[in-house]
């Protein structure tokens, strides 16, 4: 039986809550869901959209790497999205870092998200 091992990086946002950025279970690591929270600053990107979406999967990116993934490992991705309107521009930068073998994938809009950003994703990796 194995144990579940914490993960978290200065390399991105320090959790706002009582959560920590990845939990890893066997050859699983579930990343918790990622803002645009710039880690040097912990300033909030807000200048569009695709900036936005780009801090995002950079924190989620700098929490995989931090654990020994990477996004080729990501089985599943969930995407929040405060406007469905941004969709199409949430896709063109999520492609650019789930190049090959993308994972599964949701994509819901809801009403608020934390700090009133504009996106937020999580993911599931797993390596053999």
């Amino acid at each position: 039986m194995s144990q579940k091992e914490i993960f978290n990086t200065d390399k991105a946002p320090a959790a706002i809550g009582p959560y920590n950025q990845a939990i890893k279970a066997d050859k699983t690591l579930y990343v918790s869901g990622q803002v645009p929270f710039n880690p040097e600053t912990m300033e909030l990107v807000t200048t569009g959209i695709a900036d936005e979406a780009h801090q995002v999967l950079k924190n989620v990116g700098a929490i995989l790497n931090h654990a020994g993934y990477d996004f080729k490992d990501v089985c599943k991705a969930t995407i929040f999205l405060s406007s469905m309107d941004d969709f199409a521009t949430v896709n063109e930068v999520y492609a650019q870092y789930f190049n090959e073998n993308q994972p599964a994938r949701e994509c819901v809009a809801v009403k608020t998200l934390p700090r009133n950003v504009n996106v937020e994703i999580s993911v599931i990796a797993w390596k053999a």
